[in-house]
């Protein structure tokens, strides 16, 4: 049987989630339908040493996006691609544009992850976004409350719309949290009956780290504890700046970006999202798999498909610090055997997200797509 040639474009295999996304999808395929074929612009990233070795990569001799279009296009051409699967509306614009410029027969599959728009010149951009997603053959969405905003704000239709949730990797997650991080005990994390409480993302204003900090000052006036911050970007003197005039400094730990959080996620007593909107919160799914109690926030639409309207997770309002912490406050406290059930039913929601069965529903699309149509 024809193998589907796939060629995965992204700007680079960065520390975000939609490289994890690409990098669990990609080493998940099936070999003998697909042959997958990575390609991104010149920079090293993270996430490109957790590639499986078998993998096809290639890095286009430039670093600019725009400048990106032909190139990848001569590739789609030389490699007879079947498929063109990218990700994030500005990566998709390349991967589409460089697809027509290839004048072959390859179809285009985008994804959209996040929850965009609400202001005039934003959902004027989407409009338009959506505008030339009329020239691929699938759009897939993160979850139900990402797809019924792409048909609102990119006027795509409802039936050219997929959704796929993210796909995470249970049994590598589980073999990494075992794996013991040395900046964790040169910064004498884990050491003593403290209680941890954890957090990852980027430091940036959707991520509201601001509140999570103002709830961590209110969780510490009723329980020992120390947060940790893992992630990195432009907030970050800010947010220490806000530790600081809390009186918290010493027990908020910004570790920075860590190939490996799984160990900081399992050993951590809860795991705390104070995002404003979530297009999914791929890192719930993670703590869920690791058996680490959540509090999130209710933030739209991610959060709430991922934990359930709160089957799966402590829920509050967001920017709400005194709920916050009260929420965190409440897990920390808990008895062992309730908190054994709420791990054992996280473990269970977590397995509805497992690599193995998520990129199945990508091959099928793959699939879909290059079927004749009547």
């Amino acid at each position: 049987m024809k193998q589907i040639k796939v060629v995965f474009f992204i700007y680079r295999m960065g520390s975000g989630g939609a490289a994890r996304t690409f990098l669990n999808i990609i080493n998940n395929l099936d070999r003998q339908k697909f042959s997958p074929l990575l390609v991104t612009l010149d920079y090293e990233a993270d996430y490109e040493s957790y590639l499986k070795e078998d993998i096809r990569f290639i890095k286009l001799d430039t670093k600019r996006l725009r400048s990106a279009i032909f190139p990848l296009a001569k590739l789609i051409r030389k490699e007879k691609a079947d498929i063109v699967f990218s990700t994030i509306p500005n990566y998709n614009t390349i991967a589409i544009l460089a697809r027509l410029f290839s004048f072959t027969k390859a179809k285009n599959v985008v994804r959209e992850a996040a929850y965009l728009g609400g202001d005039p010149k934003t959902d004027a951009k989407l409009k338009l976004y959506g505008m030339l997603y009329g020239f691929s053959s699938r759009v897939i969405a993160l979850s139900e409350g990402v797809k019924a905003n792409i048909v609102k704000r990119y006027n795509v239709k409802d039936r050219n719309i997929n959704v796929i949730y993210n796909p995470i990797d249970i049994e590598g997650i589980e073999a990494a949290a075992e794996r013991a991080e040395p900046i964790a005990e040169e910064a004498g994390l884990f050491t003593d009956d403290t209680k941890t409480i954890v957090t990852a993302g980027r430091l940036v204003d959707d991520k509201d780290h601001v509140t999570l900090l103002e709830a961590f000052a209110k969780v510490k006036e009723n329980v020992a504890s120390r947060l940790i911050i893992m992630g990195e970007g432009e907030l970050e003197q800010t947010l220490k700046q806000k530790a600081s005039s809390l009186g918290v400094a010493d027990s908020v730990h910004f570790i920075g970006f860590q190939k490996n959080p799984y160990f900081f996620l399992k050993k951590s007593d809860v795991f705390v999202l104070s995002s404003k909107r979530e297009g999914f919160g791929h890192v719930l799914g993670e703590a869920l798999a690791v058996g680490t109690p959540i509090v999130s926030t209710d933030c739209k639409p991610g959060a709430q498909e991922v934990l359930d309207n709160g089957k799966y997770g402590s829920m509050c309002s967001v920017g709400d610090a005194k709920e916050m912490a009260d929420k965190i406050v409440d897990i920390l406290t808990i008895d062992q055997a309730s908190r054994e059930q709420i791990v054992q039913s996280g473990y269970e929601r977590a397995q509805q997200f497992a690599a193995e069965k998520i990129v199945k529903q990508y091959e099928a699309v793959f699939e879909n797509v290059l079927e004749p149509k009547n």
